[in-house]
């Protein structure tokens, strides 16, 4: 099995890519997903979260009101830490369980999307990494265009995470998403070609 992480900065269009892997043929493990799962109502990191942050923090529902976590921790390094250390360790735990039941399926490729790789210490665990890249401005551009925020919001959300340049060191494979749908298509095409290539050695 050919485990490989995807990665790149907010907005960049790492789902865009993931997407587009997934349709031909391989597994795909979304870490924004399994964050949402590890905060399900009655879970326990739901519960942790309410715990350290307020009953604010949750919708009329029950579910977790994310727009307001978000708000509360770009505006405070502490209060993001701490929202770290209650998720990121359930997501690494449903995540193993994940590849290993892949693994145990006999899938070939398992592409594990994980927006704060390179953060969280992790470029040893893979194969093969795949960075997601595109300019400053453009990211900038799709926080606010595409996700309401303000200019200044979607500015500390891009300068939270490693700078690309770094991230784009330790890639395998990086992608440029500076352009539109066309100019991507041929480069995750050739993209997955080398994947396949790769599988076939791993």
């Amino acid at each position: 099995m050919l485990y490989v992480g995807l990665t790149g900065s907010i907005a960049s269009g790492k789902s865009t890519v993931s997407s587009a892997l997934a349709a031909r043929g391989a597994t795909l493990i979304d870490s924004d997903q399994l964050a949402r799962e590890v905060v399900e109502p009655d879970s326990a990191g739901l519960a942790a979260i309410v715990e350290r942050f307020g009953g604010e923090v949750l919708q009329h529902d029950g579910t977790l009101d994310r727009a307001a976590v978000r708000h509360r921790i770009f505006s405070d390094p502490a209060a993001r830490d701490a929202l770290n250390a209650i998720v990121h360790p359930a997501v690494r735990a449903l995540r193993a369980r994940r590849v290993e039941e892949a693994r145990a399926r006999g899938d070939r490729i398992v592409i594990a999307d994980i927006p704060l790789l390179f953060e969280l210490g992790l470029q040893q665990t893979f194969d093969a990494i795949i960075v997601v890249d595109a300019s400053e401005s453009i990211r900038r551009d799709r926080l606010v265009g595409t996700r309401g925020l303000g200019v200044a919001e979607a500015q500390a959300m891009i300068n939270s995470q490693w700078p690309t340049e770094r991230k784009r060191a330790g890639a395998t494979w990086v992608i440029d998403n500076n352009g539109s749908l066309d100019d991507l298509s041929p480069q995750i095409a050739s993209l997955w070609q080398a994947l396949e290539a790769r599988a076939d050695t791993a």
